[in-house]
């Protein structure tokens, strides 16, 4: 007899479909790390905020990117984006762009208002930061919102520290990174300019503070040893990118000669280019592949039209020149002389060498310990001195302004547990969503949107912004392309595909769960879920 349409059972309408005790193994719903939350130096919950993203509700996006990270439009530009170096998308075509979203978020919140929420309630404790770069201002938010009074003691005379004294206009407006600071201010934390702290247990005391938070920035050039006539000129990379804060710019001359291998020297470069040299060169003794500066910068500085020279050395400065000397890295990759040397035209001499902390501010702090100039803190980033914590460039760590953020909060929370007269404990951690946990035969190709960039051009006369920002369409399309690895996003896969109808759909938002009476463990639903956001755990006997 034929049939117009296929018969099909209700689900759960034979008994014998009955088959949980068939199973050696059983599917479960199970959340994983996705590998840029994991790789965020400021503990952001990125596929969260990108999430709401990618439902076009930007200001929730904004209120949960800030949750842990109070400073999104200052981040979305000066980042280095190890997330996206992590992102399991860059092994299908491309990684999500999460700084480009991350800026598009701060920008729309500085153009629009958006306020944060100040705390329902307040304590009574006082908390000092030193320092008002990254770190301290980070700190100085979380505590806020935890409801603490916090002054900030800082020691020059604007906000921001090496965000605003070590990056150039050309990658961070000055703008933008005062609206993010006066934002953090309107939740009453306090800022004190052109006051060092030389004395903190003599401040603590005078002022009542109940802990402190120590984040004062490497600003201390490193010096080299390097013979040098009378009427040289050599300078040091912190001293000019200062002095562009000025109203008298530094005057570098025609030919300019920057020595070392870091993202400093390149932003010197550059700097010099746009104050009019002709010939911006830097030299470095290693190779490019060596050279700690990151790759982005590097091919922005070689478009402008700075010149590198590698596997050099500078052995003396005179007056209008220097003498390099040519060197070749040995089996273990370190740096020989060749004893082969050139003389190069030169005005100036920058050196970009590195920076130190100026920890004169501790002297005389009773359990303080201080090793290759910085201060030892425990996991809590307490120091050896009881309510004093440390971070940023101070403590043990790449220097990059993502970590000292993500110092901030961290030391911010134990702070709080310590008014409070306990521990921070930091909650258990998923297991990682690796590649080899997703399904990527359902995500198609989607090329990362490219950002707009200043044209070249312009580059050598000006410090307008050398990156752009995204618009909404493609910001939204960037968001879309988040393959939300180990969360599940309903795509409803395991419902379909299952063969003993065991998976309830639970509705919108809610997700689904498993008939372990129906279930056989085929393993069919966990091998077809995208996002790897199943896992097949051994059957309980």
């Amino acid at each position: 007899m034929d049939h117009d349409f296929a018969i099909t059972l209700d689900v759960g309408s034979s008994a014998a479909n009955h088959t949980g005790s068939w199973r050696t193994f059983r599917p479960e719903y199970v959340r994983r790390l996705p590998p840029c939350n994991a790789a965020c130096p400021a503990g952001e919950d990125i596929q969260g905020w990108l999430s709401f993203a990618e439902a076009g509700d930007y200001e929730a996006a904004w209120r949960a990117l800030t949750q842990n990270n109070p400073l999104p439009a200052v981040m979305g530009r000066v980042c280095y984006h190890p997330c996206e170096t992590a992102c399991n998308r860059g092994a299908i075509d491309a990684a999500v762009g999460v700084n480009a979203v991350e800026r598009f978020l701060g920008d729309m919140a500085l153009a629009k208002g958006w306020k944060f929420t100040p705390p329902a309630h307040k304590t009574c404790t006082k908390v000092l930061v030193v320092g008002a770069g990254p770190a301290g201002l980070s700190a100085a938010y979380h505590l806020a919102l935890l409801g603490h009074a916090v002054t900030i003691k800082e020691a020059g005379p604007a906000p921001g520290g090496m965000m605003r004294f070590g990056i150039p206009k050309y990658r961070l407006p000055r703008d933008v990174l005062d609206a993010e600071v006066a934002r953090i201010c309107d939740l009453g934390v306090r800022i004190e300019y052109n006051q060092k702290v030389s004395d903190l247990q003599g401040t603590m005391a005078a002022g009542g503070f109940d802990a402190a938070f120590l984040a004062v920035g490497a600003h201390i050039a490193k010096r080299a040893y390097i013979p040098a006539g009378e009427a040289t000129k050599i300078l040091d990379a912190v001293q000019v990118l200062a002095s562009m804060e000025g109203e008298e710019k530094p005057l570098l001359g025609r030919r300019v000669v920057v020595y070392g291998g870091g993202n400093t020297a390149l932003d010197v470069a550059r700097t010099a280019k746009r104050l009019g040299a002709e010939e911006a060169i830097i030299v470095y003794r290693r190779t490019r592949e060596k050279m700690p500066a990151h790759d982005f910068e590097l091919e922005e500085a070689l478009e402008e039209g700075v010149m590198l020279k590698w596997l050099s050395t500078i052995k003396h400065v005179a007056a209008g020149s220097i003498t390099v000397e040519k060197m070749t890295l040995d089996e273990t990759g370190f740096p020989q002389p060749t004893g082969e040397f050139e003389t190069l035209e030169a005005d100036s001499v920058v050196l970009a060498l590195g920076q130190d902390v100026d920890l004169s501010l501790l002297d005389g702090v009773p359990g303080l310990e201080i090793e290759n100039g910085v201060v030892k803190v425990g996991p809590d980033m307490m120091t050896g001195a009881p309510g004093v914590f440390a971070g940023g460039d101070m403590a043990p760590s790449e220097r990059t302004v993502t970590v000292a953020v993500g110092h901030g909060k961290k030391a911010a929370r134990a702070i709080d547990a310590f008014l409070r007269g306990g521990i921070y404990t930091p909650g258990p951690k998923h297991d990682l969503a690796s590649f080899e946990k997703l399904n990527s035969w359902y995500y198609g190709e989607a090329p990362q949107t490219v950002r707009p960039t200043l044209e070249i051009a312009r580059r050598s006369s000006t410090f307008e912004e050398v990156v752009r920002g995204l618009d909404e369409s493609t910001a939204l399309y960037e968001a879309r392309r988040c393959l939300s690895c180990g969360n599940c996003f309903e795509c409803d896969n395991c419902y379909g595909v299952c063969p003993d109808n065991a998976v309830i759909k639970l509705g919108p938002g809610q997700g689904f769960k498993f008939n372990y009476d129906f279930c056989k463990g085929c393993g069919l639903c966990a091998s077809e879920c995208p996002c790897g956001a199943i896992a097949m755990a051994p059957e309980e006997i």
